[in-house]
């Protein structure tokens, strides 16, 4: 005997507890199978544990100055086990609040791993825990995993991935990070505010090679100002007896490596795909608006997803990037012409806005804050609201929000 359900959903990430939310407020019935643990990566080995640990760095970054703020600790040091904790109760009471509500919506989950026992015009059956279920309906939002490569493979004791590093107990003194997406910066940083020793090896000409190129630059002078050193339009050949070998020929060594060059998404043979697996935009963000679209048919524009990179300053950016364009006008400010940035003892940065007759094309923010500032431009970008009109709003004063009127009034 089978148990029937309107829909079927593989894997309680972002896409698809978002999904189940959004059936169960239509009325229909929702199996949700998670073989691990709800929350997906990004709740359990992503975004939220990540953004935990580093916001620990950045408090211990800041009390390095607080002299200068009139601020004196003494014996400022770092009980990196008790960062782990916190970041562990952060996930643990989140992943419990999202437990309950899939409870209280009536989303049925199962612990188990989903298998597909074959599909026809009217349902589909799947497999989990010895028990068939008939979905009229089934998506797909198994995620994605660390990649890793034929020669360069997690050994997960010296070359870690994102999961392992986030097990990490204590600090190493020193760490090679490969790839300089958004988690090898972000965990660049956070080790080197930690003063772990830390150098970036990427294969790119510039780091976070899929930002706008001064953003690129401008990430590249904050890393050698802290002292991170950076290995440009180079990748590893091999490691062997924990020596690194560069395609330069140099040799590097390292207390650990970490390997941060993308994410593999899950394979599956289902009609309907979300989040990761989809293998578009591997951002929880995409996947909760793609989940929406799919069930509730509210459309978005994949054009104007905002991709964010953590830290001190935060780097955000939307839309067209400057070498991407050929006819443009550009509105620039450098961070440190708002008085909030000197307040807050955060002036590196600038916010760029690229514009053609008048219309918004794209934004780079590096600033305190640039997670939120980019939102308004997004807003402005999707409701067609031109350069004229948006000098019309007032903006708060201090704020870095004003960082937006400043560059287009000028």
């Amino acid at each position: 005997m089978s148990e029937k359900y309107d829909i079927g959903i593989i894997g309680a990430g972002p896409a698809g507890y978002t999904a189940a939310f959004q059936a169960r407020k239509q009325g229909l019935s929702v199996v949700l199978f998670e073989k691990d643990k709800v929350g997906g990566v990004c709740l359990n080995r992503g975004c939220i544990p990540t953004k935990a640990i580093l916001h620990s760095a950045e408090v211990f970054e800041e009390m390095k100055s607080a002299q200068e703020l009139g601020i004196f600790a003494d014996n400022l040091r770092v009980d990196y086990e008790k960062v782990v904790e916190r970041k562990d109760k952060i996930v643990e009471k989140l992943r419990k609040w999202l437990e309950l509500s899939l409870k209280n919506a009536k989303v049925t989950v199962i612990n188990a791993e989903a298998k597909l026992l074959s599909k026809n015009s009217d349902f589909t059956e799947i497999q989990a825990d010895n028990t068939v279920y008939e979905c009229g309906k089934v998506i797909f939002a198994g995620g994605s995993s660390p990649r890793d490569f034929e020669n360069l493979r997690f050994d997960h004791e010296f070359v870690l991935s994102s999961d392992d590093i986030l097990e990490l107990k204590k600090l190493p003194e020193s760490i090679l990070i490969i790839g300089s997406g958004a988690i090898g910066i972000e965990w660049a940083r956070i080790f080197s505010a930690f003063n772990v020793k830390v150098s970036v090896v990427e294969v790119a000409e510039h780091l976070l090679p899929n930002a706008d190129i001064e953003v690129s630059k401008r990430v590249e002078r904050i890393f050698k100002s802290k002292g991170i050193k950076t290995y440009l339009k180079t990748s590893v050949e091999k490691i062997e007896n924990k020596v690194v070998t560069l395609s330069s020929g140099e040799t590097l060594t390292a207390e650990c490596v970490l390997l941060a060059a993308g994410r593999v998404p899950a394979n599956c043979d289902y009609d309907t795909v979300l989040g990761d697996a989809c293998g578009e935009i591997q951002l929880a963000h995409f996947a909760i608006k793609q989940a929406i679209s799919e069930i509730s048919k509210v459309e978005f524009d994949k054009n104007l997803v905002p991709s964010v990179v953590y830290g001190c300053p935060e780097i955000a950016w939307v839309g067209k990037r400057e070498q991407d364009l050929e006819n443009y006008e550009k509105s620039y400010i450098l961070v440190s012409a708002l008085g909030k940035s000197h307040c807050d003892n955060c002036t590196e940065g600038f916010i760029k806005i690229l514009s053609c007759n008048g219309k918004i094309l794209g934004a780079h923010i590096v600033s305190k804050e640039a997670s939120s500032l980019i939102q308004q431009i997004i807003i402005a970008m999707q409701n067609n609201i031109a350069i004229n009109d948006l000098k019309k709003v007032c903006f708060a004063h201090p704020t870095f929000s004003e960082g937006i009127f400043e560059s287009i009034i000028n």
